[in-house]
């Protein structure tokens, strides 16, 4: 996935309800395809905000 692709709204959902269910970054990374930098930054990011909006 390059730098200029951003994830759906539906694939970032995904990422924060496997986070909730216990699932490691890793875990997530593996099950989603997608870098373990970027699960981390939305769960990150959803922490700080309580959202997944990433504008």
């Amino acid at each position: 996935m390059g730098p200029s692709q951003e994830l759906s709204e539906f694939k970032l959902g995904n990422v924060i309800g496997c986070h909730l269910c216990n699932k490691s970054i890793r875990e997530i990374s593996l099950l989603l395809n997608i870098p373990q930098s970027t699960v981390s930054g939305i769960i990150t990011k959803w922490k700080q905000l309580g959202t997944t909006a990433m504008n």
